[in-house]
């Protein structure tokens, strides 16, 4: 089987290492990939999002199975053009990226299927979503209704954070076209956690949990991020919690999916709020999360293609899916700046230093070659993995690991993981 891997991030790295295991594959190629990827297979030049583009270079390499890592190229039709010239892809139409592309879409059809969330209101009128944060006056979300790069989301911490939010997404478009509808929406408070399942149109198979850490500095404080790194297992998602996660969201997810007449072939990524016993989904993804990929397919104990390739064909093996009994721990480094401005162009090593220490994986996330020397491209720009005994073990290993790699002006969490683990890596977080 030849097999194309979309996109050029830490998650796409990772799964690419996870596809090459794979003795079902014979050649794996990635677009546009990345300067980690490019050391393990063919990279090919190219925009995630020129949907003609990927599938001429799906069709000239003879592809079995497009992988797509991101949500740009799914929302815009990729697996739709790619199905139209006969080649199977993981991932979901168009019509199934609408439950990441628009917050409104996602939050009406949880609201139709049953499937728990805080309630809300959709506005597509500035002036009406206003009046509607002032009359309640308490703090809300407000959330851009299409795709903002991970940025489009306010946590309000009061009515006038709320209308300014309002004001910059809807009267000054800072996410263009993305903001001219929000959606507002109750706080609710607790545990996130990544819940990821693998769906072929009628059946899944559940990944194990992971908890992601969206803050740029310890102690969740800062802005926020596409993600600073993530961890496996949550020690809230006990065996109880995990199988009402299935019960109460994946499953009905699905059904209510080929209820409305959408073959959901890809992973349904669901962010969930666990409070107690209160649990509510924040948001869909239809796509593998970013930094949570690098636990996940670090403890997996299995074949990962067959799950791929069986969602995409619509024949998903039923087995339970096994993860090693090991946990991880994902820590990013990232370029001075980000989440803002982002440096770029700055030399990287200690690479094999890290490497080097057991049970660890360096990704690659926003990396390029500059005369044969390797440099930031990127705000993101490794994920450092790694697996230990537990997560006291896995959290030292991984920053052993951070602390061998220079980056000038990176910054980086020392608390990924903190809350299922006893101890914590002291500072410093940057170098």
């Amino acid at each position: 089987m030849r097999v194309l891997v979309v996109g050029g991030g830490a998650r796409e790295h990772a799964l690419v290492r996870a596809i090459v295991r794979s003795p079902l594959v014979s050649e794996t190629v990635a677009l546009p990939g990345n300067a980690g990827i490019a050391r393990e297979v063919r990279c090919i030049g190219g925009r995630v999002d020129d949907v003609p583009a990927v599938v001429d270079v799906a069709l000239r390499e003879r592809i079995d199975l497009v992988v797509v890592g991101p949500e740009a190229p799914l929302v815009a039709g990729l697996v739709d053009a790619l199905a139209a010239a006969g080649i199977r892809a993981f991932g979901p139409p168009r019509a199934g990226a609408e439950l990441e592309g628009s917050k409104a879409f996602c939050k009406r059809f949880m609201k139709r299927h049953g499937i728990p969330t805080a309630p809300f209101e959709v506005f597509d009128d500035a002036d009406a979503a206003e009046r509607h944060v002032r009359a309640l006056g308490r703090p809300l979300v407000v959330k851009a209704d299409g795709l903002a790069a991970g940025k489009g989301v306010v946590v309000a911490s009061d009515v006038d954070e709320a209308c300014a939010a309002i004001d910059a997404m809807m009267r000054a478009r800072v996410f263009g076209d993305a903001g001219a509808r929000v959606v507002i929406e109750e706080r609710v408070h607790g545990q996130e956690i990544s819940f990821h399942a693998i769906c072929d149109g009628e059946r899944f198979v559940p990944l194990a949990a992971a908890q992601d850490h969206k803050r740029i500095f310890d102690g969740d404080r800062g802005p926020n991020t596409g993600g600073m790194g993530a961890y496996s297992p949550p020690t809230v998602v006990t065996d109880a919690v995990h199988a009402r996660i299935v019960r109460e969201v994946i499953a009905p997810t699905a059904r209510g999916l080929a209820a409305d007449g959408i073959p959901f072939r890809g992973v349904l990524f669901a962010g969930l709020m666990l409070d107690g016993d209160t649990l509510n989904v924040l948001e869909f993804n239809v796509r593998f999360g970013d930094p949570e990929t690098a636990v996940l397919m670090a403890r997996l104990d299995t074949d990962i293609v067959p799950l791929l390739d069986g969602a995409a064909r619509g024949a998903l093996p039923t087995a339970a899916l096994p993860v090693v009994a090991s946990p991880a721990i994902a820590v990013v480094i990232a370029a001075a700046g980000y989440p803002g401005a982002v440096r770029t162009g700055d030399p990287i090593s200690g690479l094999e230093e890290a490497a080097a220490v057991p049970g660890v994986s360096v990704l690659h996330a926003g990396t390029a070659k500059k005369d044969e020397v390797l440099v930031s491209s990127g705000g993101r720009v490794l994920c450092v993995t790694a697996l230990g005994s537990d997560l006291d073990d896995a959290a030292e290993r991984a920053y052993r690991a951070v602390d061998a790699i220079a980056l000038p002006g990176s910054q980086h969490r020392r608390d990924i993981g903190a809350s299922g683990r006893r101890r914590q890596t002291p500072r410093p977080a940057s170098s």
